[in-house]
């Protein structure tokens, strides 16, 4: 069964936070690893790789940092639910069947969706603002400063993701066009860690890993 409830302290959570945690972690590894993340995930590798925690970063559909203008009326509706209730940016959320199956899952297996939805955890709702509405955020905890990086990155874009659109992903690579390169699949959604052809994905980040991090 989903979670139905969370503590009310992860509403208030921060990406700093994130951040933190995983630099810890990071610092008791023997070495610097790649650091790969989807979604959030990837703005919080792009963190990582501009404190200099990492030897490379590949970036699967990623939230933008504050620098890259993302709204898109896809998105809009994707959080409008939840940025409904008074106090959302203090609150745990979570995404609905629905919500998922339309923006996470719009290219996948219904039956998938709803499967991998069941394993939906709450998140942030501090984290939401602090992507969403940067300019909100006196910490600015989504900004990233391109000349911190000086490590291969790769950004993947889904040409039909409905969270995180290909022009948003690609805007944000051109900010660090110094090391980035860049990848678009067609007909792939936001989920591209596991909906069909996600092996074109997988492959190519490995080969590009190949190349620029061995």
């Amino acid at each position: 069964m989903p979670p139905e409830a969370a503590p009310d302290e992860l509403g208030k959570t921060s990406l700093l936070d994130y951040v933190a945690d995983l630099e810890k972690m990071i610092l008791a590894l023997p070495e610097k690893p790649v650091v790969i993340g989807h979604s959030m995930g990837g703005l919080l590798a792009l963190l990582l790789c501009a404190r200099g925690l990492a030897r490379a970063g590949v970036l699967l559909t990623p939230a933008p940092p504050s620098g890259t203008l993302a709204i898109r009326p896809s998105n809009v509706m994707a959080f409008a639910q939840i940025q409904a209730r008074w106090g959302w940016w203090r609150k745990p959320h979570r995404a609905s069947l629905g919500e998922a199956l339309s923006y996470t899952f719009n290219t996948a297996d219904r039956a998938m969706g709803a499967k991998e939805h069941s394993a939906f955890v709450h998140e942030s709702g501090r984290a939401l603002l602090e992507i969403a509405l940067p300019w909100l955020d006196r910490a600015k905890a989504a900004t990233v400063d391109p000349r911190r990086v000086t490590v291969p990155l790769l950004f993947v874009a889904a040409g039909r993701d409905r969270l995180v659109p290909p022009g948003v992903v690609r805007r944000t690579a051109k900010q660090f066009a110094h090391v980035a390169d860049y990848a678009e699949f067609d007909g792939q959604g936001h989920w591209v860690l596991g909906q069909p052809g996600w092996e074109r994905v997988a492959d190519h980040a490995e080969a590009w890993l190949k190349a620029k991090a061995s």
